[in-house]
């Protein structure tokens, strides 16, 4: 049973499993106190009037009932929300009459959104957890302001999310016809792209060393001088590089022939020369390059323009971008699973001393022990399960394939 007293767990059943939480009034008030982890959103308002709000916008819904059980009543009187460390503090237009029981139910990505919330712990309890255990007479580190501990939290768990924590992302996006699609707010480098088949089976992009995105593409004239404005700044132009690769037909990369679905013996490798067989020889080509010889398509990153721009074969084409973030774009991200949770205090023990001229001394053995703490993060967090490495030796004896 969970326990809404102020245990561990503070979401009872109800706020957890189904994002509900029901109030019964015993006095005629206007004012109620939801506690959900996750913290209710208003809608944007639309006017200087904190009650003129388009309550579509919510993250939440409101409901009354005269008996908690049934004839629920969605409530669109005006009302105010205020959220802060007790909970979420909703005030109605309208006094409720007591007996009358009110009910705040998650929307559905809300819902989503805090499942699983218990198996991390935020950056603002970290902070305190580690004031709490470490700072103060008589303890390592007798005094420390509480905005150094904030920040080197912050730059731990941007360190942690590159090759510790689970801090993999991933977008669902579509290839339009400019074959270019916008690098993710958040992005600082990516894991894997891939095309979903009709059946939702993932098949690998692989970045192509075969051409570039230029930056620019200042225009020349007959001699080859770049021409300026008159403002003495080079005229840009189209890049030209960018638009062949477009129109290309990667299929003459790959070795089948453009239109070899008629005629599959016949193949043509990048650079235009051709061969003939007859059956059996597709991919066993001379001097054929492993790297090109596939049929999922290439991407290559624009940094300038910040874009992944995919050869033509993929356009339409429903990808999965899975990228890595560093842990501190969204609020939501700035959690810290517990599993890693003495890595973070070992951290901030370590960074904190090494940058005092009093404690500097003694940090490196404090640097020792953040190491061995991460590590074990590290192992804790892999996830590896017994039962899925015999399923992979299952099949060692078979050639490696890719």
């Amino acid at each position: 049973m969970a326990r809404p007293d102020g245990g561990l767990i503070q979401e009872t059943n109800l706020q957890y499993y189904a994002g509900a939480q029901i109030i019964y009034t015993s006095a005629p008030t206007t004012v109620y106190v939801f506690t959900f982890n996750t913290a209710l959103s208003l809608g944007s308002s639309t006017s200087w009037n904190p009650f003129d709000a388009d309550y579509t916008l919510n993250n939440f819904k409101i409901f009354t009932s005269p008996n908690g059980l049934n004839n629920w009543v969605e409530y669109t009187t005006t009302y105010t929300l205020l959220n802060n460390s007790t909970g979420s503090r909703i005030t109605l237009g309208n006094a409720q009459p007591i007996g009358t029981y009110v009910k705040v139910q998650l929307k559905a990505e809300a819902v989503a959104n805090n499942y699983g919330s218990y198996e991390y712990l935020s950056i603002n309890d970290i902070v305190n957890n580690f004031i709490v255990g470490y700072v103060g007479q008589d303890k390592l580190i007798p005094r420390v302001n509480r905005t150094d501990v904030i920040f080197h939290a912050k730059r731990g768990l941007q360190e942690f999310s590159y090759d510790t924590l689970k801090s993999i992302k991933a977008q669902e996006l579509s290839v339009p016809p400019s074959l270019s699609v916008t690098i993710p707010q958040d992005y600082v480098n990516y894991v894997k792209l891939s095309w979903v088949d009709m059946s939702g089976i993932k098949h690998t992009i692989y970045p192509t060393q075969l051409t570039s995105s230029p930056s620019n593409a200042p225009i020349q004239d007959n001699l080859g001088r770049i021409i300026q404005d008159n403002f003495e700044d080079n005229i840009e132009g189209t890049s030209q590089t960018n638009e062949r690769w477009e129109n290309f037909n990667t299929e003459n990369i790959t070795g089948l022939y453009p239109g070899g679905a008629n005629n599959p013996d016949l193949y043509m490798d990048w650079w235009g020369e051709s061969t003939w067989g007859f059956g059996g020889t597709y991919g066993q080509r001379y001097g054929g390059d492993p790297v090109n010889m596939q049929m999922n398509g290439w991407f290559n990153i624009d940094d300038a323009r910040g874009t992944f721009n995919f050869s033509s074969d993929l356009a339409g084409k429903l990808i999965i971008l899975e990228y890595i973030s560093d842990g501190l774009a969204y609020d939501l991200d700035t959690k810290v699973p517990k599993m890693a949770e003495e890595a973070m205090y070992q951290h901030l023990l370590y960074s904190i001393l090494s940058t005092r001229r009093d404690t500097a001394a003694i940090a490196p053995q404090y640097k020792r022990q953040r190491y061995a703490a991460l590590r074990n993060a590290k192992i804790r967090l892999s996830n590896i399960k017994l039962d899925e490495i015999v399923q992979v030796m299952r099949g060692k004896s078979k050639w490696i394939k890719h």
